[in-house]
């Protein structure tokens, strides 16, 4: 999968258990997301487990369900929560039982690791698993092989396992709360995933995302986001990271009520006002922040966007150069002839005259492209939808 191509991905159907609206979509748009994504292309394949490491709400179980679907297995992928599960029945969720093997125990019951035959076993928050589980956990990943509850006959199991965890295993180890033998087994292929505030550019795309999401939910007109707005939400922290953003998203369509979402509609956690977060100084490197707003328009291409760059870029040139022709080209990298050709071809210098043909900045066709674009870039944004 090429990571020029879309940066949305949007998983649908083929899973166990029923996907939230956070668990569809993980963006590639930022530099860092990108080497991300070209790292899941190549570990995916192999067999290896996988341990993921991230704060919470960073996207761990989607970047799960990616390397399930990069990596060609036909089984299901299957997600387990280890802290939602009691140390009692642990052992019987995992590794299943048999009719009578304790009390309650009814009927015959597979477990977790049967039910992902030929697929992906996810166990979230690896650190939460009892001690005892967590040797029966070593035992089937050397042997490939379970044994339920109540029977001494082994199952053997095709499972690929994919771990997560917030917290410092290696602190973990050393506490005496996770086995290190574990730990190694477990570590073979690492990936850790950066918090949302070192990935600026994906916050935009997940935030229109979740607008569009929960804009047709709610069965209203779905809104743009203000340039205000946008700022708010590149320079805010993100502590929840994308659960967090999901939730702002949310709330600030059941406030707006015009075509745009204003600053004052981010509702952010801590007490942190949108009009001083949108006021900050940026950091941002020029560069970077020209290639933002080149994604924003990608969202929405139109057959008329590397004219409309191109004339952007040498009438800035030309006016920051006060018309001289030397300095604009000098600006440019190019010589002056090639510089007057790009004037008249862009309409920017009279044939007649030799003069400057002074533009209204508030009416150019890329400033129209880019209203177009907050309004047309949830519908347009493309997806990878799985097989």
């Amino acid at each position: 999968m090429s990571t020029e191509q879309p940066t949305l991905l949007s998983l649908q159907g083929g899973e166990v258990q029923p996907l939230s609206i956070r668990a569809k979509a993980l963006v590639f748009a930022d530099p860092a997301s990108r080497q991300l994504l070209q790292y899941l292309e190549r570990l995916a394949p192999s067999e290896a487990p996988v341990l993921i490491i991230g704060e919470t709400g960073t996207g761990k179980e989607l970047v799960a369900r990616h390397v399930h679907h990069l990596s060609g297995r036909k089984g299901p992928f299957v997600a387990v929560n280890c802290g939602a599960i009691s140390e009692q029945l642990a052992e019987s969720e995992l590794f299943g039982h048999e009719s009578g093997a304790f009390t309650g125990a009814v009927g015959r019951r597979e477990g977790w690791f049967e039910a992902a035959h030929g697929g992906t076993l996810f166990l979230d928050e690896i650190g939460d698993l009892p001690l005892p589980l967590q040797v029966k956990l070593l035992r089937v990943l050397q042997e490939r092989e379970v044994v339920r509850i109540g029977s001494r006959k082994p199952i053997p199991v095709d499972v690929r396992l994919v771990a997560a965890t917030n917290i410092d295993l290696d602190q973990a180890v050393s506490a005496g709360h996770f086995r290190l033998d574990l730990l190694y087994r477990l570590n073979i292929a690492q990936v850790r995933l950066p918090p949302l505030r070192e990935r600026t550019g994906d916050i935009l795309p997940l935030a229109e995302y979740f607008i569009g999401v929960y804009g047709q939910r709610l069965g209203v007109q779905i809104p743009a986001l203000s340039e205000a707005a946008c700022q708010a939400l590149i320079r805010y922290p993100w502590p929840g990271n994308i659960r967090e953003l999901e939730n702002v998203m949310h709330f600030a369509l059941l406030v707006s009520s015009g075509e745009t979402i204003q600053p004052e509609h981010l509702k952010f956690s801590g007490g942190l006002s949108p009009s001083i977060s949108a006021a900050a100084p940026s950091d941002e490197a020029p560069l970077t922040a020209i290639a933002r707003q080149l994604d924003r328009l990608f969202a929405a291409p139109g057959e008329t966007l590397f004219d409309d760059l191109e004339n952007l870029l040498v009438e800035r040139a030309y006016k920051h150069s006060r018309y001289n022709q030397v300095r604009a080209a000098e600006l440019l990298g190019i010589t002056r002839n090639v510089l007057r050709t790009l004037l008249k071809r862009h309409g920017l210098l009279s044939d007649s005259t030799a003069a400057p043909v002074t533009a209204n900045p508030n009416s150019t066709t890329l400033q129209a492209r880019d209203n177009r674009t907050w309004n047309t870039a949830n519908s347009a944004l493309p997806t990878w939808k799985s097989a």
